[in-house]
């Protein structure tokens, strides 16, 4: 589809993926060395490769899709992947939750905008283009 001149886009940033994967895999580790060492496994350091390889190999297989993904603002209507449609008057909370920014509608419909590389501008556009 072709930009207009009052469309706004919001797409995902590569270091914030990343930076996202970097934590998940952090608490991946310490989960799979604390199950470990619950268990009485004598190498809990395993748990920490496993859980680095676990988060590495997402990263690597999603990376091409979610930083695919790209959401929209245009006409009043912010619309995103899978064919998801928020009139921006149906937004009844937006928020950002680390490198997300979450928006929820009035219905209760809840959608993610995700990997973004400054989540305060986003919301902060998002807000300033609702009614």
């Amino acid at each position: 589809m072709p930009k207009t001149e009052n469309e706004i886009t919001f797409t995902p940033d590569r270091s914030a993926y990343i930076r996202a994967h970097a934590w998940m895999a952090a608490f991946a580790m310490a989960a799979g060395m604390g199950v470990l060492w619950a268990a009485g496994n004598p190498h809990i350091w395993t748990g920490a490769i496993g859980g680095l390889a676990a988060i590495a190999l997402r990263g690597w297989y999603l990376a091409s899709e979610e930083l695919a993904v790209v959401w929209t603002i245009s006409g009043g209507v912010l619309t995103g992947p899978a064919e998801r449609s928020v009139p921006l008057h149906d937004i009844e909370t937006i928020r950002s939750m680390g490198g997300y920014v979450q928006v929820i509608t009035k219905g209760g419909d809840k959608h993610l905008i995700k990997y973004q590389a400054d989540p305060g501008h986003t919301l902060a556009t998002i807000r300033g283009a609702m009614p």
